[in-house]
């Protein structure tokens, strides 16, 4: 016989969602479906951000501004990026803020031995294997167009974030460090993940 589920279980499993490195999930009363406009929302919101100096930020600067954050994870917010819009939360409050429509964000973690399953990226608990490392980075779309090139660092939680036009399809994200070179493949269509985990730097042979 199974085990009923409590309550207290549920808030944990809700509160994981947000704060480790997430599988998709079928959104259901709305909490973490499209945001709406709301001055109760922009409060919430305000009020998680506020101990990040991000009360009043736009949504791509919280998620830039949490990114970069120096904090060991998990950090005290639980934000989790989505295809158009940001989750936040405390474990008890939850709240949405609107992505630009023209832009999909990707962040990666480069691994040489050590990675975890990724889907949406928790920007206050996903922690990459390399924090602080210099990388050299090109992205292109499916065209081969090339889209980024340059030397990036990767920040305390071992990812290096990037704003990418929607709807590429067949894209690909190649890094190489003093450890080798990796790449892998890219897409910012519908469905398509914003946590990249699968990128392991090789030696050159």
């Amino acid at each position: 016989m199974r085990a009923p589920v409590t309550v207290s279980a549920l808030v944990l499993a809700a509160a994981l969602a947000l704060t480790g490195c997430s599988e998709p999930t079928t959104d259901g009363d709305g909490a973490s479906g499209p945001p709406t406009s709301s001055t109760a929302s922009a409060a919430q919101a305000d009020a998680l951000l506020a101990p990040f100096d991000l009360a009043g930020a736009s949504a791509q600067e919280v998620v830039d501004g949490l990114e970069a954050d120096p904090g060991t994870r998990p950090l005290a917010v639980q934000a989790s990026v989505r295809e158009d819009h940001l989750v936040l939360g405390d474990g008890t409050t939850e709240t949405t803020m609107p992505l630009p429509d023209d832009l999909f964000y990707v962040s990666v973690a480069p691994y040489v031995r050590t990675t975890h399953d990724c889907f949406y990226h928790a920007l206050g608990g996903c922690q990459g294997e390399l924090p602080g490392e210099d990388v050299e980075v090109r992205i292109t779309d499916g065209t081969g167009e090339v889209l980024v090139e340059e030397t990036v660092t990767t920040g305390a939680n071992g990812f290096a974030g990037f704003w990418l036009p929607r709807g590429i399809e067949g894209g690909s994200v190649e890094m190489t460090t003093d450890q080798g070179s990796g790449s892998v493949a890219l897409s910012t269509t519908p469905g398509s993940p914003t946590c990249l985990t699968t990128l392991q730097l090789a030696p050159a042979r």
